[in-house]
């Protein structure tokens, strides 16, 4: 992995406008010297609280008590890890990173990706103006158009097309520098079958969808044919050193800001589909690229939102691929909604036939997934049948158990009773009787996640942070068991399980399986998840155990900060002081992680 320099860090900080930074989220006022006021972009307020003081790079809220520097901000806004920050804010603001001293390998492999970059943006921009250049892309152009998809979206999102010669991209491409080696690197070139040794462009009369990476860099294309003999029908770049198709979310790179903000990603099948929602305004989309969705997509996406909208084909394949999509997601901090269509239209063809408003508008009216998952049993039930309502009732009882108590749950439990024509009672006797065994654990939206019912139950940001510490107490056992001695888990930790864990490993780190109390199994299995979590921990260090304290520290202070305010105490300024001091402590070791990866 590249490492930069701390002069690089220093010298990105230096250059950031805070104040330009902050505004392409908020607007801001002055309010005096070094000093600026806004509505919060974390969270709702009508009065603006949230203050930025440009001269120290920093950003406090009065409200939520958010705060943090430009590289805070970024990964708090756009879903990026602090290298990502980094690289984004030295692009926006004309700075160039250095990197540290290299073993020769890494330097090799770092240049070579830079090389493959190069040759993927050469080409992406070749494309891109063949299409709106070329005589014999007029048809390619028509059918965009007829797509409903205007010049700007379409440059937008770099389209383009590549030419029906065998040799175009090979020959300008050699004819700049790059080998036959790195051009079948890139998946621009295959080898001929018929002549071994020789190579020839591998995309040609085909419309191309650059598939780009968080910060624009392109990566690979999807590349759709014009012909009709023509096949596949959509050809996309291997999986190689740069592109690997499972982990690609079609206009991520246009979409994370925008669904940083709201909390929300829009997730649609295809490349055109993709366009036709930016182009209606509806800029946080993304697409799968037709694939089903994946862990690492997933993963991707929960770093940014937290809620995502599956806005899929409505037919039976994209009613599939929504269920895969929950199992998928079970178990990240993901809410699933459903955006219902028409029978048999996908998102681009419901823009051009009735406008980006009736998009907009369904978009808005989107159902939580345990919703649409009860419809879709409810619409294949034989309701005429005693037999038929048994069936529904038994793929039911896991859905409607899965759901919490709730307003929404009762109104499920309601829409049931009528359909299957049922007493609300009977209802709720046959569901009783479907068992424990047969109802999942709550999913993302509510929805059903096939889990085992001994599991340990989700949890959110802030008590995962609390397993996350107790996890790498059991992985490194004795700095471990010297940070569980200084601490007190009633304070430093909120989960009362995860309290009576650290009690319990204390003094125990390199055995904690051991004298387990019989009569509490939570405590048994959170300590079982602890251990195989620790087993999976992967490179771990005093540095890493130590800043996951840090970080605990810092919300307990904030908790007593909050805490002081609500009672009136006086402390508050001493608590605010040790908490500048906690979170200086926490960039200190973040840096020296940074520095050693």
């Amino acid at each position: 992995m590249t490492r930069y320099t701390a002069d690089s860090r220093d010298r990105v900080r230096g250059a950031v406008d805070m104040v330009a930074l902050v505004s392409a989220r908020t607007e801001l006022r002055r309010a005096g010297v070094n000093s600026y006021f806004g509505v919060c972009p974390f969270h709702e307020e009508r009065t603006g609280s949230f203050h930025v003081r440009p001269e120290d790079k920093y950003y406090h809220c009065f409200g939520c008590q958010a705060y943090g520097d430009p590289f805070d901000f970024m990964m708090e806004t756009e879903g990026l890890d602090f290298k990502g920050a980094l690289e984004a804010l030295a692009d926006r603001f004309g700075v160039t990173l250095e990197t540290e001293a290299e073993d020769p390998a890494a330097a090799s492999r770092r240049l070579r990706r830079e090389r493959l970059h190069s040759l993927l943006g050469r080409a992406t921009a070749y494309y891109a103006r063949y299409l709106w250049e070329a005589r014999e892309a007029a048809g390619a152009r028509e059918y965009l158009r007829g797509r409903g998809l205007s010049e700007q979206t379409l440059r937008t999102f770099r389209v383009g097309y590549a030419p029906s010669a065998w040799d175009r991209v090979l020959t300008a491409s050699r004819g700049a520098g790059f080998t036959d080696e790195e051009l079948l690197a890139a998946g621009l070139v295959q080898r001929s079958k018929a002549r071994p040794g020789q190579v020839y462009d591998r995309f040609r009369e085909r419309i191309m969808f650059p598939s780009a990476d968080a910060r624009g860099r392109v990566l690979g294309f999807g590349a759709r044919a014009m012909r009709e003999n023509q096949r596949p029908k959509y050809l996309n770049t291997s999986d190689g050193e740069l592109y690997h198709k499972g982990s690609q979310l079609f206009g991520i790179d246009l979409a994370r800001a925008p669904a940083a903000r709201s909390g929300r990603m829009i997730l649609v099948e295809g490349y055109t589909d993709v366009l036709a929602l930016h182009q209606a305004g509806l800029l946080g989309a993304v697409g799968i690229m037709g694939t089903a969705l994946t862990e690492d997509q997933v993963r991707e996406l929960a770093r940014v939102v937290s809620v995502l909208e599956l806005c899929l084909d409505a037919d039976r394949a994209g009613q599939d691929a929504m269920l895969r999509a929950a199992r998928v997601t079970a178990g990240s901090k993901l809410e699933l909604r459903v955006v219902p269509l028409p029978e048999g239209s996908d998102p681009a063809e419901l823009v051009a036939r009735e406008g980006a408003d009736a998009l907009r508008a369904r978009v808005e009216s989107s159902v939580p997934f345990a919703a649409f998952h009860v419809e879709r049993i409810l619409q294949r039930t034989d309701a005429r049948s005693a037999e038929g309502r048994d069936r529904a009732v038994a793929e039911l009882a896991p859905v409607l158990g899965a759901v919490p108590p709730s307003v929404l749950r009762e109104d499920l439990l309601r829409r049931v009773a009528g359909r299957l024509e049922l007493s609300d009672a009977t209802l709720a006797r046959l569901m009783a009787s479907a068992g424990p065994s047969k109802v999942g654990r709550r999913g993302p939206g509510g929805g059903p996640q096939a889990a085992a019912v001994k599991e340990v139950p989700m949890i959110d940001q802030g008590v995962r942070k609390e397993r996350d510490f107790l996890a790498l107490c059991v992985a490194l056992p004795e700095p471990g068991a010297a940070a569980l001695v200084a601490i007190d888990p009633d304070e430093l930790l909120t989960s009362g399980v995860f309290r009576r864990a650290a009690r319990h490993i204390a003094g125990r780190t390199a055995s904690p399986l051991a004298d387990l109390p019989g009569d509490d199994e939570e405590l048994a299995r959170v300590v079982a998840d602890l251990v195989a979590r620790a087993g999976r921990a992967g490179d771990v260090s005093a540095e890493r155990l130590e800043h996951a304290r840090l970080i605990l520290e810092q919300a307990r202070l904030d908790r007593a900060i909050r805490r002081a305010r609500g009672q009136g105490g006086m402390d508050i300024a001493a608590l605010a002081h040790e908490r500048e001091r906690v979170r200086e402590a926490i960039l200190e070791v973040g840096a020296r992680l940074e520095r050693a990866v």
